[in-house]
């Protein structure tokens, strides 16, 4: 017997199923006999709807053999799900790549973790916009696509000071583990500046820098509610501080979208929306990971897959 746990962003809760190892084939075989929710088209190896990542729990090196296809090695490939290295571990020491492709993975004697994104054909719950936010005039109001990227350098450039802060207090008193979290949030937030200054190119936009008081609560939308450093905060509660922020942030601009009679204003918004809409789901899967890991520990040595 074995535990399969399925984890994903799309599912509410991650599921752990009961599976007699070779007896129902494939991991996509064991996901449709329990409902999961893994994409699928082909079936046939050629397509690489189904791609999954696998988590073996077990300590140390301990997995068991495996059959890795042609099939499955080229559309990994393909995929830039698979490195040389890896394909080498696979042929030499029969070392189980971290992605496959649940229709081509037989299910062994061993417990592991399967987590996929969920059908990307699927449009995402999106915020609800009522008639009259259209006419509504309070709130923030945005005359010029200039001045939009002033706003959205704003949310970035604000975000990666937030963290960096929230970094420095969580190591200043002694949460090591949370502090490291925060620097890389901090991190992937000035990546997102990095790519809203190159988006408003020419634009000064220190022009169009927004005051304080233009935004509900004076306050950007991505900055979270926390402050001070809390040795006994941990990292699932950081992650879900963060997502609340990034939730705002995807909102801010969804609304903006959704107002402006602007159609310049309205196309770089709905791209912002659609990149932060990216970013809640990364968190979302993250906080599944963290949930499952606290109920169900990795043995000593063993370390988080971010």
């Amino acid at each position: 017997m074995s535990n399969v746990t399925f984890s994903s962003p799309v599912m509410a809760r991650d599921i752990t199923v009961y599976a007699i190892a070779g007896d129902r084939g494939t991991i996509l075989a064991v996901a449709k006999a329990h409902k999961i929710p893994i994409p699928f088209d082909c079936q046939d190896g050629e397509c690489g709807s189904c791609l999954v990542e696998v988590k073996h729990l077990a300590s140390g090196n301990r997995k068991h053999g495996i059959a890795l296809t042609e099939k499955e090695k080229e559309m990994l490939r393909q995929l830039g799900k698979i490195t040389k290295e890896e394909i080498v571990e696979a042929e030499v020491n029969d070392m189980p790549p971290r992605y496959r492709l649940a229709c081509q993975c037989f299910v062994r004697n061993e417990d592991i973790i399967v987590a996929f994104e969920g059908d990307k054909t699927l449009p995402a719950q999106a915020p609800y916009l009522t008639p009259a936010a259209k006419v509504y005039k309070g709130g923030v109001q945005i005359a010029s696509l200039e001045e939009f990227h002033g706003f959205a350098v704003t949310v970035e450039e604000d975000a990666a000071l937030h963290f960096d802060k929230l970094s420095a207090s969580m190591e200043a008193c002694g949460n090591h583990e949370v502090a490291k979290l925060f620097a890389q949030l901090a991190g992937f937030s000035r990546l997102h500046l990095a790519e809203a200054r190159k988006r408003a190119a020419a634009t000064d936009v220190a022009k169009f820098i927004p005051p304080d008081y233009a935004w509900p609560d004076h306050e950007t939308p991505e900055r979270t509610a926390l402050w001070a450093g809390d040795p006994s905060l941990s990292r699932l509660d950081a992650l879900r501080a963060a997502l609340v922020g990034e939730r705002r942030g995807y909102e801010f601009y969804y609304s903006i979208a959704g107002t402006t009679g602007d159609k310049d204003i309205r196309a770089a918004a709905k791209e912002f929306s659609q990149e932060e809409a990216e970013h809640v789901q990364v968190l979302e899967a993250w906080i599944t990971r963290e949930e499952w890991l606290q109920k169900h520990p990795l043995p000593t040595g063993e370390a988080s897959v971010s």
